[in-house]
């Protein structure tokens, strides 16, 4: 399929070994594709975040794919799996993980910084991003000195300031009131969804759920049923 972001075949994770091991994902398979917005939604401790982390490039799997333009990521050396989350997925995280000591502009620099851009380039490009989540007045302010929801789409600028192909929510909304939180993913709906680009959001915000184009719902490690 030309549009086919991510499949993901048969894929576990454990922790521990005997009396201790604890299954946190249990033989998932699901594919999600460019142009739409795909929620992964489950009670805590579902396997979610472990799902999403196998995904992204961060925890390698006990077994099972996946498969990124017809690659399975975990047969990637380190450095190329380095480059990999560096350049093709985004990820927001769900307390944003912002530096405090960093201004709002530079945060989102910050990837561009990595790919060893110039300076004063990455500056300009994190202003522009900045722009379109509308927050290019807030660029010379402190994390501390957004609210929750600014915060957010500070994370969201930062994130697609790479340009990246896929982009990762981990529970968005959790730390926002009801109406804060539907805002942002609306935003994201409209002005960061596009034909080339897959965005998967991790979450059990049922106020939220409209926004979706699929829904695969998980508990116990298993996928139980898509929507």
């Amino acid at each position: 399929m030309a549009n086919l972001a991510i499949k993901v075949n048969s894929l576990a994770k454990w922790f521990g070994e005997g009396k201790t091991k604890t299954i946190a994902v249990r033989e998932v398979s699901f594919a999600a594709n460019f142009g739409e917005i795909l929620y992964i939604v489950g009670p805590s401790g579902s396997g979610k975040t472990t799902l999403l982390s196998m995904i992204s490039g961060i925890l390698r799997p006990n077994s099972g794919q996946v498969l990124v333009e017809e690659k399975n990521i975990w047969d990637m050396s380190n450095d190329d799996l380095a480059e990999f989350r560096l350049n093709k997925i985004g990820f927001v995280f769900q307390d944003y993980h912002l530096f405090p000591r960093l201004t709002t502009v530079e945060n989102v620099a910050i990837p561009l910084i990595l790919k060893k851009r110039d300076w004063n380039e990455s500056i300009s490009v994190a202003m522009e991003y900045l722009e379109i989540v509308g927050l290019k007045d807030r660029a010379q302010l402190p994390p501390v000195k957004l609210s929750g929801g600014e915060q957010q789409r500070v994370a969201i600028a930062r994130a697609i300031a790479s340009r990246p192909d896929i982009l990762i929510f981990d529970e968005p909304t959790a730390s926002l009131d009801g109406d804060t939180g539907r805002k942002i993913v609306e935003f994201v709906k409209e002005h960061i969804l596009n034909e080339k680009r897959c965005i998967i959001i991790v979450t059990h915000d049922s106020r939220i759920f409209e926004y979706a184009d699929r829904i695969i719902n998980m508990e116990d490690g298993r996928i139980t049923g898509a929507e």
